[in-house]
């Protein structure tokens, strides 16, 4: 039997010319010179890999962890994953210092047929950690609209009537199914979680260069072959109630054919028992207060990996605490 325990991980940083510092409030450490646009806490993609930071694997990056403990790290639902090579999900934290660019993610599917090698589709959830006064995301269509419309808007640089802008709050939470037109507006500072993709198509970038006087690419083609024009005028989700007792309230934020996230919100100080049934891994997070998983602290905001294999685990959880949990729900095909 491999040795299971709960995993912690070294995170990789992006720098993108969107970033900030807003990062170094939640831990992280940053380069003095850069400005720090993503820190991602548990990812094994081809673009980043962290590495294990505790234990017997220290020092062993995600992937080779996977081609190590298999299913006994990502569960019975995900041996489509391990078929193919690839952790299924990536956990990430973004800093919106300015306005990221509109966008829109493909499915498996197109993902697939377009992008080539191993590459998945994209859902993504976002969990607001912070957002300044005014702050907000661009979220679908403000009005029903065409692809040749669409597309005339972004050559005209005219989309602001046709995008739908919500404001967003610490607390807020967004489902974003492949297909969503959307952008992270700044002063919004998040916690992502989305499938094991990095594919991103640009629809329009507002116009900026970045620190060589250059535009980024747009994808609008592509973009315009996923895009999903039915969702006009969408709000904010609401969560679904699990469980709300004088000590717990438990809400599923997310929930989709990839991931489920769940966030516990601890009226009083607690142990959280849990169990690690081998179908499963489960990623948890501390977004508020903090807690303690087999005598390793977790502060606002850190992430670990629970192997599916795990069994039985135990969090000391502090009152006013509020954590994510984060797993899969029965095997998909991909």
């Amino acid at each position: 039997m491999s040795e299971l325990y709960p995993l912690f991980f070294s995170p990789v940083l992006k720098h993108y010319l969107w970033g900030g510092r807003n990062l170094e409030k939640l831990g992280r450490e940053l380069p003095s010179d850069l400005q720090v646009a993503e820190s991602w806490e548990i990812a094994s993609h081809s673009d980043g890999r962290t590495v294990v930071s505790n234990g017997h694997y220290a020092g062993k990056n995600l992937a080779e962890l996977l081609t190590l403990l298999g299913e006994d790290l990502v569960g019975s639902n995900n041996l489509w994953a391990l078929e193919r090579g690839v952790f299924p999900l990536l956990v990430k934290l973004l800093d919106a210092k300015t306005r990221l660019s509109i966008q829109v993610h493909p499915d498996d599917t197109y993902a697939c047929e377009h992008e080539g090698g191993n590459e998945l589709g994209k859902a993504e959830m976002w969990v607001i950690l912070s957002a300044t006064p005014g702050a907000g995301i661009i979220y679908g269509f403000s009005q029903e609209t065409t692809p040749e419309v669409f597309r005339q808007a972004i050559q005209a640089e005219t989309l602001d009537p046709l995008l739908n802008f919500l404001p967003v709050k610490a607390g807020d939470h967004v489902c974003v199914p492949p297909g969503t037109l959307h952008a992270i507006l700044d002063g919004v500072l998040l916690a992502e979680i989305q499938q094991n993709s990095n594919t991103t198509y640009r629809v329009y970038d507002w116009g900026r260069l970045d620190n060589q006087g250059r535009a980024r690419a747009l994808h609008v083609d592509r973009a315009l072959d996923v895009l999903n024009f039915q969702q006009v005028n969408e709000q904010l989700p609401i969560s679904k109630t699990i469980e709300d007792s004088p000590q717990l309230l438990r809400e599923t934020l997310c929930l989709n054919a990839y991931f489920v996230v769940e966030r516990l919100t601890f009226k009083q100080a607690a142990k959280y028992q849990g169990f690690c049934d081998g179908t499963t891994m489960e990623i948890w997070g501390v977004i508020q207060g903090c807690a303690e998983i087999h005598r390793d602290k977790m502060a606002r905001v850190k992430f670990c990996l629970l192997p599916a294999g795990l069994g039985e685990f135990t969090f000391q959880v502090k009152e006013n605490s509020q954590l994510l949990r984060i797993y899969t729900k029965e095997a998909i095909q991909n």
